[in-house]
């Protein structure tokens, strides 16, 4: 997995009122029910963020990261990868998120996805004008992916998302280069000892062969899951890559 259990989201530097957040369920393209944790952000419309967890779905610090969004004036919304095998209700301690990630498939987390989108687009998710996606590990996979098979983005985020080789039922991101439609934004650990520099390169690579407008940041010394409050010693690092997702998103910081 990527986060410890008391792992929390970073404070953005800016930090407001988000108008509402709350649990949800949405209906996904295939008619199943999906859960997910939404906050809006103050004013209507503007940029929207679809979060994509790590391993373990709607996990609390997804949840709050949603909320911390809304508070920096970005409409967001949290989903869970497991409701078609786990149900859609919270999860229990000790809940065995590996058999559950091990039966998701690419097709129905895009539809999730779309589902997810429509939601900031409407009224009640906030109206957003703009959706970004952002994620974590195996969602920082899964984001990167968006940018070639989402519901129409305006760009995307990955932390810490393995972007070659076998993964799953995911596709490489890398492979897929040429098919991305949407600027990327990749943040990086650089003592991650799961994803090398040489592997950074590669997809940095076939970003630059692809014409593909991107920007990709490795912190030095931070670690895989270095985007964590309680990790004080990497709080520049996390603060940087606020800025940056602010910034990319067309939210000043």
């Amino acid at each position: 997995m990527c986060y410890d259990d008391d792992a929390r989201p970073p404070l953005p530097p800016i930090r407001g009122a988000a108008a509402d957040a709350r649990e949800l369920t949405l209906v996904s393209g295939d008619d199943v029910e999906v859960a997910a944790y939404a906050a809006r952000a103050a004013l209507d419309g503007g940029a929207g963020m679809v979060i994509m967890p790590d391993v373990r779905g709607l996990h609390p610090f997804f949840e709050e990261l949603a909320l911390r969004f809304a508070e920096a004036g970005v409409h967001a919304i949290a989903i869970d990868y497991f409701s078609r095998t786990a149900g859609t209700g919270r999860r229990p301690e000790g809940f065995d998120y590996q058999e559950h990630v091990n039966q998701t498939r690419y097709p129905s987390l895009n539809a999730d996805i779309s589902a997810a989108a429509a939601y900031l687009r409407s009224a009640e998710g906030g109206g957003a004008e703009r959706i970004y996606t952002v994620g974590f590990c195996f969602g920082g996979r899964l984001s990167y992916l968006q940018a070639a098979d989402g519901p129409d983005v305006d760009g995307v985020i990955g932390f810490y998302g393995w972007p070659v080789g076998q993964n799953r039922d995911l596709p490489a991101p890398a492979d897929m280069a040429e098919r991305f439609r949407a600027p990327v934004l990749a943040l990086w650990g650089g003592a991650d000892r799961g994803i090398p520099p040489e592997i950074v390169e590669q997809f940095v690579s076939a970003l630059r062969s692809a014409g593909v407008e991107h920007e990709s940041v490795v912190y030095p010394d931070a670690p895989h899951s270095f985007f964590d409050r309680h990790q004080g010693e990497f709080a520049d690092a996390s603060d940087d890559a606020w800025r940056r997702m602010l910034s990319f998103v067309g939210v000043a910081a």
